[in-house]
């Protein structure tokens, strides 16, 4: 893979992540995905204290159809159970199939009474994450965070680095098309930013897009 590439991914890569200094919170909310090390971020944070609820939620998505036995929810569940989290502290919401359900249900779920979440979700996904909470479940004080990986310690045998492009290319996409659609709140996206999109698409990274 060429220098330019890598630098056009990483760009993406520092746009997409979100910087929040956590507090206390009513309920840890993770995001079901491909990657179990959000799983074990949300159960650390359980561990510390943050809050006393845990509830995961994903059906499966555009990366996880067939990867779990069951939905991304309860096979992050049993990760963070295996981190040492209590069975009783997890609720699970097995529905969501993409970001803005994940937000909706969990909001069914844990019900208006909630003032305030933590959301744990992969690194690259963050700024859309918060952008379609203020959208789907505004009422409600957000933080996010993620694993604390490097860029260069995202991607994995399953999940290579070409893989990790073409996600964040399309989670760009959606980013700038979704606001109209009224399914999040629209963000700033500097040129720097659009150049190293466009560069991206043009060299192949765009079976996301779709």
């Amino acid at each position: 893979m060429s220098t330019a590439i890598h630098d056009a991914a990483r760009t993406l890569w520092n746009y997409h992540l979100v910087h929040n200094e956590l507090r206390p919170a009513d309920a840890i909310i993770g995001l079901g995905s491909y990657d179990p090390r959000v799983a074990k971020r949300a159960a650390a944070l359980y561990r510390e204290g943050l809050a006393p609820i845990l509830l995961f939620t994903g059906k499966s998505g555009n990366w996880t159809e067939g990867l779990y036995e069951k939905s991304e929810a309860e096979a992050f569940a049993e990760v963070a159970i295996a981190e040492g989290v209590p069975r009783n502290a997890i609720r699970i919401e097995p529905n969501a199939t993409n970001i803005g359900e994940n937000i909706r249900f969990s909001h069914d779920l844990l019900g208006d009474d909630l003032r305030s979440v933590i959301i744990v979700t992969k690194p690259q996904t963050q700024r859309r994450a918060l952008a379609t909470i203020a959208r789907q479940w505004p009422e409600v004080e957000a933080l996010i965070t993620a694993p604390l990986t490097s860029f260069e310690e995202q991607p994995t045998s399953a999940y290579p680095f070409e893989k990790l492009v073409h996600e964040m290319v399309g989670d760009l996409k959606r980013m700038l098309d979704y606001p109209a659609k009224g399914f999040q709140i629209a963000q700033p996206v500097p040129t720097e930013v659009m150049k190293a999109y466009d560069f991206l698409v043009e060299h192949g990274f765009d079976e996301h897009l779709r």
